[in-house]
C-alpha cells in the first residue's frame, strides 16, 4: 500500500499590510512589500495613479529582480488596490506613504487609526516630520511610530526608525520585525524634526542648489566634485532629482518652519524648478533630463 505524498499548508506570510499613497515611495514601498512575498492593499484616492501604480509596481519588481534585489525562490505577494481605507482593518501593518504635509497626514492617519484594530502597527513615512506631532491625531498613539524608507527602497538596505515619545515598545519590536521581514536593516533614532538623515542631507542639498544658483557651477560639476572629491554615490543633485525635487522642497519647509534654520529654507532655485514642473526623474526633468 503506497501514502499518497504529504504536502504540508503553506506558510502564510508574517504581514498583510495595507499602503496608503500611491506616490513614489508607496509604490516604493509597495514593490518591496510585494517582492519580499507579503500581500500589499495599496490605496490612493485617484484612480488614475491607482492604474499608473500598477504599472509602476511590475517595473520596479523586474529591476529588482535583474539587480538580485529580492529573495531568491519566494513568490510574489498579490496586490490588490482600492480608493477606500476599510481594508486597513484587516492588515497586521498599515503604512502611511502620503505627500509630506502635516495636514494630510494627521487627516489619514486618524481616518485609519480608527478603523484598525488594536494592536496594528501604524506606520508614518515621513522624511522630516516628528511623529510625535502626528501622534495626536491617532486613537492609539502607542502604535504609531516612524519610518523613513530611501528611494528606492528595493535597493537601500538600511531604514531610518523613529520612535516618537509615545511610541510604545510593542510598536518598536513590531517595526523593527515588519523590517527584518523585508530584509531591512532598522537603526533607531528619537524624534525631531527631519531625525538624522534629512537634517544632514536636505540643507546639503540645498546648499548644493544654491551653488548653482549662484552661478558658481553648474550642476553636473558640482556632483562630479561631490563624487570625485568628497565620496558622494550620485552627487547632491542627482539625488534630489531622484528623491522628487517638491517632497524635497517640501521636507525643507517642515525643516525650517520647526527649526528656524536659515539654511533649510527652500532656495530660490529649487523652488523656481517646482513651479516649473521639473519634479525631477518621476516627471522626467529637474537639475537633469531624463526623458
Amino acid at each position: 500500500m503506497t501514502t499518497a505524498p504529504r504536502h504540508d499548508p503553506p506558510t502564510p506570510p508574517p504581514h498583510t499590510l495595507a499602503v496608503l499613497g500611491a506616490g513614489v515611495m508607496g509604490v516604493g514601498i509597495t514593490a518591496l512589500a510585494l517582492g519580499h512575498g507579503l500581500p500589499v492593499h495599496l490605496v490612493d484616492v485617484d484612480h488614475e495613479r491607482l492604474e499608473r501604480a500598477r504599472s509602476l509596481i511590475a517595473g520596479e519588481l523586474r529591476l529588482a529582480q535583474l539587480m538580485g534585489a529580492l529573495p531568491p525562490g519566494v513568490p510574489e505577494g498579490e496586490l490588490s488596490t482600492g480608493t477606500v481605507l476599510d481594508p486597513a482593518a484587516r492588515a497586521t501593518a498599515v503604512v502611511e506613504a502620503v505627500t509630506e504635509s502635516a495636514e494630510t497626514k494627521t487627516k489619514v492617519l486618524a481616518e485609519v487609526s480608527a478603523l484598525a484594530r488594536p494592536g496594528t502597527l501604524l506606520v508614518t513615512n515621513t522624511s522630516s516630520i516628528p511623529v510625535d506631532e502626528l501622534a495626536g491625531a491617532v486613537q492609539r498613539p502607542e502604535e504609531l511610530i516612524g519610518t523613513h524608507f530611501m528611494n528606492p527602497p528595493y535597493l537601500i538596505r538600511t531604514a531610518e526608525v523613529i520612535r516618537g515619545a509615545r511610541t510604545g515598545e510593542a510598536a518598536l519590536q513590531a517595526a523593527v520585525g515588519l523590517l527584518a521581514a523585508l530584509r531591512r536593516e532598522a537603526v533607531v533614532v528619537r524624534d525631531a524634526p527631519g531625525f538624522v538623515t534629512s537634517r544632514i542631507l536636505h540643507p546639503m542639498i540645498n546648499d548644493a542648489a544654491r551653488v548653482v544658483q549662484q552661478g558658481t557651477a553648474t550642476a553636473e560639476a558640482v556632483d562630479a566634485l561631490m563624487q570625485g572629491c568628497l565620496g558622494h554615490p550620485t552627487g547632491p543633485l542627482r539625488t534630489a532629482d531622484l528623491i522628487g525635487i517638491d517632497n524635497l522642497v517640501d521636507s525643507l519647509q517642515v525643516l525650517y518652519e520647526r527649526t528656524g534654520d536659515e539654511g533649510c529654507r527652500p532656495c530660490d532655485l529649487l523652488v523656481r524648478l517646482v513651479a516649473e514642473g521639473r519634479h525631477g526623474r518621476k516627471t522626467g526633468s529637474g537639475f537633469y533630463d531624463y526623458r
